[in-house]
């Protein structure tokens, strides 16, 4: 098997940082070493340890002094909307209608569909963000050129068709059998192929009948180890117009538990506008709450209570997201600076090392794939980002001045953008250069 030996300085995390000296929480290695056997971190640690772990004629890549760490993660995204990022002057309804939907009627036609999926791929490998969990559009060939592109790149996705038949132009819905035929058969071609992972994807109730729904509900019976994925509580007229379609309901979440939608791969998007009650059933059943900073604020959604979720007596699972289109930046280091404001809004503080925790291990285990990714520990996927704080001159003007580690991921997070990925390995294969990004 061909070996290739990283060397840099290493981060990966133990478990959530509750500080900046929070030491206990991660790994860092200053002159540090991943072997990389095939597609699989053999090994992580001091550099002259993995060096007498490699074969003796291992290939050696010299990262310094750049970081090395596990490779990005986003768990809430919409690939259709490439075209819509940055359009003017609507909150979230009035998105879908202005913007979102005739954007999405263009992917009926597949090879429009494998256009942008190639480019929004390559887009996130420029970014560092080696896993995303993805909305395709209503239209089966939106998926299959999704996951064909995903699948090529040998990349560790999750997505999903959109499920929509109601409230919703023509072009853009289906119907419940349509819907569940169609998924079924992307399930049966693409999850498990390869690093490739489906999610059963009602849009949200507002466009799902409850026929819809009790399919929805029937494709998570059939096949439990499928992630769910959608939208919940993300603004006020949303949760209004909700109520009104299904008035049996006690609250949004209800609606979802009520059509076994709940559970540990269900990913909710927002999540903002919760009562304690939906809180306390999320967390029993393990559900995740989906933190969009950029979308939240660029749409007037409102400020996720990030800590006070992550505090609670019954903890939320929380992941977290550029939500593009509505959110307005590819990149996780962007949107980890926008979250860092949002939670200080609410009088909290994020510390720099929770930061990347969030978007490495955290996200993964969100995802419940903190087995595969998210990590540089030994037996995982050798999914890494490399990361330059020195990249532009004002970082580097900057980090004159920085002296710890945290203080240097803040620099990351708060200046940081595409320029900072040094390079990006999706299972152990480089690939800025190999993709021309």
């Amino acid at each position: 098997m061909t070996q290739i030996l990283l060397r840099g300085r290493t981060l990966t995390f133990l478990r959530y940082p509750e500080s900046a000296d929070d030491h206990a929480a991660y790994r860092f290695e200053e002159d540090g070493g991943v072997l990389i056997d095939s597609d699989r971190i053999a090994f992580a640690g001091s550099f002259a340890e993995a060096k007498a772990a490699a074969q003796p004629d291992v290939s050696v890549v010299d990262h310094r002094p750049n970081l090395l760490l596990p490779g990005l993660i986003d768990c809430h995204v919409h690939f259709p909307q490439m075209q819509v990022i940055a359009s003017y002057g609507a909150e979230l309804l009035d998105w879908l209608n202005k913007y979102t939907f005739p954007e999405e009627k263009k992917f009926a036609d597949a090879q429009h569909a494998r256009r942008i999926a190639r480019l929004f791929l390559d887009e996130m490998l420029r970014h560092g963000t080696t896993t995303v969990a993805a909305y395709c559009s209503v239209h089966k060939a939106s998926a299959e050129a999704f996951f064909s592109e995903s699948h090529h790149r040998n990349m560790l996705n999750i997505a999903g068709k959109v499920m929509m038949d109601r409230n919703a132009p023509d072009g853009v819905t289906d119907t419940p059998q349509s819907s569940y035929d169609d998924s079924k058969a992307l399930i049966a071609e693409w999850h498990g192929k390869g690093r490739q992972y489906y999610a059963v994807t009602p849009r949200f109730a507002i466009t799902s009948t409850p026929e819809q729904m009790e399919m929805a509900g029937a494709l998570m019976r059939e096949f439990p180890d499928l992630h769910m994925q959608t939208h919940l509580s993300e603004n006020h007229a949303e949760i209004a117009y909700t109520l009104e379609l299904y008035p049996q309901a006690r609250d949004y979440t209800d609606i979802y538990d009520h059509y076994g939608l709940l559970g540990p791969r269900a990913l909710f998007g927002h999540a903002i506008h919760l009562s304690e009650r939906e809180l306390d059933v999320l967390s029993d059943s393990g559900s995740v709450g989906v933190f969009c900073p950029t979308s939240n604020l660029f749409l007037g959604s409102g400020l996720f209570p990030y800590q006070l979720n992550r505090k609670r007596e019954k903890p939320l699972r929380i992941a977290a997201a550029t939500d593009v289109g509505g959110g307005t930046n590819y990149s996780m280091l962007r949107t980890m600076d926008e979250g860092y404001k949002v939670i200080a809004l609410r009088g909290e503080k994020l510390n720099p090392l929770a930061s990347f925790w969030q978007i490495t291990r955290g996200n993964a285990e969100a995802l419940s794939l903190a087995g595969r990714i998210g990590t540089l520990e030994s037996g995982t996927d050798a999914d890494i980002v490399v990361l330059n704080a020195n990249a532009t001159p004002a970082m580097r003007l900057r980090m004159e001045t920085v002296e710890t580690l945290a203080e240097e991921l803040f620099v990351l997070q708060t200046l940081g953008d595409d320029r900072a990925v040094a390079d990006v390995y999706v299972a152990g294969k480089p690939m800025k250069r190999e993709l021309g990004i």
